[in-house]
């Protein structure tokens, strides 16, 4: 997830139709065919979330498995910075001066040379962290705690990794909106966007089973196949069609950029209340996105950058689902089920951990499409219903910042135990719970020595192990056990947050205004 509320994988709220300038209103933005615009920008979404699925969903796979656990908070950490900063961009630059799609293919351009030269820094971090592992043991000094720590102040690679993948994502970021205005410029309905935006959805799943087929999950490979798709998606920005600036002559609006109006929104109490359950429900859902891969790779699936597209596959399904429930449901019940989820997924996690129980984490992942859709596809339909036509963009953009810029920020520091400006601990635990799995290089380096050189496999074998969880008979069982132990604390921790997340939503919010029938129809 990594990702913003629109979409498991990332994508911005539905952006305004942008607005023609006058003298260009009878002047035909693009020649082409609507078959070959709509193939076009298909192709644009499948490569967008393609790109970012390529790498994002198993970094922290890769991370752990190279004894980089000290930094995947901080590479996590990136992407709510990014989030934050685009709609700056977006606002004071790209929606002025250029055409959407050379923007987007100009930043995708340069993201995909920054993506280029991470593997050399990534490996330049590695073997650091390897000299540093072999110099504690050798001097009877090596301990979890103290290896990360080390890490954490002394790798100097390691830090500069953190620092170019926050480049790569100040690049894409804005992309989202981008993509987004350049598919409503040049469809005659809104009602066609989902069949567009499906792609980038399907871009992500194939990008995680991609990752299974060629057993790159916690490979540094992925940032070559991120690359890649990047630069693939830079130069197709430049066969798109015609976008001009959607705000060019138009004075700055300050009071639209800093989301002034829609801070008004707040003085309804209902509003006020889902907005603050929708901030601090994202500190869980972090955990979700920047551990999960770790986890399952740690419990013996062999490619989790596979296995977590069964979630993705499901948010396929009950996004179709959701006018039939919310209909029925409304606002209220179909956000709690969403909350619920979180609470009920985090504590299959939790136990399938210490009972290393196959089908508890399956049914984890595959809930992700009730997490994601019942409550942030919800939540989007009822800030749209609550808000003046006028100001809909800023209230979806305030969301946004709410909960994939701060929400997400908090929840990836308290997941990796950090602090705030340096000296404001972080690290917040329930007793045991939610206590770092320090434990971890220690087992990382068992289960690869345990595991051996890795052989080919034929397709048919490669698939089936993206959804099957296999460890080595030589592993040792009490580094396992201990391991598996330290899991369930952690997990423990977002399913005790979602849980009073949940009830604090279920005691305070009571909107009975009937926006649920406005919304479907």
């Amino acid at each position: 997830m990594p990702d913003t509320p629109s979409s498991h994988d990332g994508s911005s709220p539905t952006a305004e139709s942008p607005q023609t300038p006058p003298n260009e209103a009878t002047v035909p933005l693009t020649s082409l065919q609507p078959k070959t615009i709509v193939f076009l920008l298909s192709a644009m979404m499948f490569l967008q979330f393609f790109a970012w699925g390529s790498w994002f969903a198993t970094l922290s796979a890769a991370m752990d498995t190279h004894l980089l656990g000290a930094f995947i908070g901080g590479a996590y950490e990136s992407a709510p910075i990014a989030a934050i900063f685009a709609p700056l961009f977006l606002g004071l630059v790209a929606d002025r001066f250029f055409s959407s799609e050379k923007v987007m293919g100009t930043l995708m351009l340069i993201g995909g040379a920054i993506m280029l030269l991470i593997p050399g820094t990534a490996d330049s971090a590695y073997l650091f962290a390897v000299e540093s592992a072999n110099e504690m043991k050798a001097n009877g000094t090596y301990d979890a705690g103290a290896f990360l720590a080390y890490q954490s102040e002394e790798n100097t690679a390691g830090k500069t990794l953190v620092w170019m993948i926050l480049a790569y994502l100040l690049c894409y970021m804005p992309t989202l909106g981008l993509g987004n205005t350049i598919a409503f410029t040049h469809i005659p309905s809104q009602d066609q966007f989902p069949k567009i935006r499906v792609w980038g959805t399907i871009g992500w799943i194939v990008a995680g089973l991609t990752l299974g087929i060629l057993g790159w999950s916690a490979s540094y490979n992925i940032f070559w196949l991120g690359a890649a798709s990047s630069l693939g998606l830079g130069v197709l920005c430049f066969f798109l069609p015609n976008t001009p600036p959607p705000l060019r002559g138009q004075p700055m609006d300050v009071r639209s950029l800093l989301m002034v109006d829609a801070l008004k929104l707040l003085a309804n109490w209902n509003f006020f209340v889902f907005a603050i359950c929708s901030t601090l429900i994202c500190i869980p859902l972090a955990y979700y996105y920047g551990m999960t891969a770790t986890y399952l790779n740690q419990t013996g699936f062999a490619e989790p950058g596979a296995t977590m597209t069964i979630g993705q596959m499901s948010e396929i399904v009950f996004m179709l689902l959701i006018p039939f429930f919310f209909r029925r449901l409304g606002v209220k019940i179909m956000i709690l089920v969403g909350m619920a989820c979180w609470f009920v997924r985090y504590l299959l996690f939790a136990f399938g951990a210490a009972e290393q129980t196959t089908w508890m984490l399956l049914l984890a992942v595959a809930l992700h499409g009730i997490c994601y859709d019942f409550f942030f596809v919800t939540g989007f339909m009822y800030t749209d219903a609550k808000a003046p036509k006028a100001i809909r963009g800023q209230a979806q953009a305030l969301l946004v910042f709410l909960t994939q810029g701060v929400g997400m920020f908090f929840g990836y520091r308290i997941m990796a135990g950090g602090n705030l400006f340096g000296f404001i601990p972080l690290n917040l635990t329930f007793g045991t719970y939610g206590s770092q799995v320090i434990s971890a290089p220690q087992y990382v380096e068992a289960l690869s020595e345990a595991r051996g050189e890795t052989t080919s496999s034929s397709f048919l074998q490669t698939f089936t192990k993206m959804f099957s969880r296999e460890l080595p008979e030589s592993l040792d069982t009490a580094i396992l056990a201990e391991t598996m132990a330290q899991w369930k604390d952690f997990w423990l921790s977002p399913a005790i947050m979602a849980a009073a997340i949940f009830l604090l939503f279920a005691v305070t919010f009571w909107d009975r205004s009937g926006t649920e029938s406005e919304n479907v129809n």
